[in-house]
């Protein structure tokens, strides 16, 4: 029985030519990817860019965010003393920031990372360079404006409220979230 089914196997294989088969590696499938267009002062600036310090809000009051409400868990309470949000929030602002750079979606340039909305999958992503350093600056810049009271006051009222705060209120680099609808889906809300 084996030989007639192999035999019929070869047979089909011969009589559709064989195409693809017996070693003939498949075409390879290519497709290039450019990284983003930096200009000079988004290379070089030790400031965020213009275009970008939105985004950049958003990723400050995500990760604001998520170091207080860890910090929250830890302690075992649900409130944490002055000294210890003032310990948290320094803390988030001087991290790494590794986790966050730019890629280019349609054209334009945008922030991606934790607690950012979803950008396009299939495309080059700059890290490392001018974006930690920059985070970490408008991190501690935003905090030192709002006043750290204030900031873990709007972290006590929800991720809305800090968002709010920080990005979209009267000092913030957003448009406000009341003219603009509701925000976009981030990535830890999908």
């Amino acid at each position: 029985m084996w030989p007639a089914l192999l035999w019929m196997v070869l047979s089909l294989l011969t009589e559709m030519g064989g195409e693809g088969m017996c070693g003939d590696p498949p075409p390879a499938l290519t497709h290039s990817i450019p990284a983003p267009q930096l200009s000079t002062e988004e290379r070089l600036s030790p400031h965020m860019p213009q275009s970008l310090r939105c985004d950049a809000c958003h990723a400050i009051a995500f990760q604001i965010e998520e170091q207080l409400s860890r910090a929250e868990g830890k302690v075992g309470k649900k409130v944490l003393s002055e000294s210890d949000y003032l310990e948290v929030l320094e803390r988030s602002c001087s991290q790494g920031w590794e986790s966050y750079g730019v890629q280019e979606v349609d054209g334009e340039k945008r922030l991606t990372g934790p607690g950012l909305p979803m950008q396009e999958p299939m495309s080059v992503m700059v890290t490392g360079g001018p974006w930690p350093g920059r985070l970490s600056k408008m991190c501690h810049g935003a905090v030192g404006e709002q006043g750290e009271a204030q900031v873990y006051g709007a972290h006590r009222r929800g991720p809305s409220a800090l968002r709010e705060l920080l990005c979209h209120g009267d000092k913030g680099p957003c448009p406000s979230s009341k003219a603009g609808g509701a925000p976009p889906k981030l990535q830890n809300e999908l």
